[in-house]
């Protein structure tokens, strides 16, 4: 049963990863994305989305990509 949340978990944020263009936005989604894991996984809900929000934003630094605009 948990294979079935995190599979659909990952194809619906895969599905957003293109709209989230700003430091702002990809923390949100972040902050989302960790919680509902963490949910999943039955988990502290707020360590979860601050460590989302925080992977989230840091995404938009990481050398050698694209990053934010």
């Amino acid at each position: 049963m948990r294979f079935k949340s995190f599979f659909f978990l990952a194809l619906a944020t895969t599905s957003l990863a293109g709209c989230l263009q700003d430091p702002a936005t990809r923390g949100v989604g972040g902050a989302l994305v960790g919680a509902a894991i963490a949910d999943a996984t039955d988990e502290n809900l707020i360590a979860g989305a601050a460590i989302g929000a925080a992977g989230g934003v840091a995404s938009c630094y990481i050398p050698g990509t694209l990053g934010c605009q």
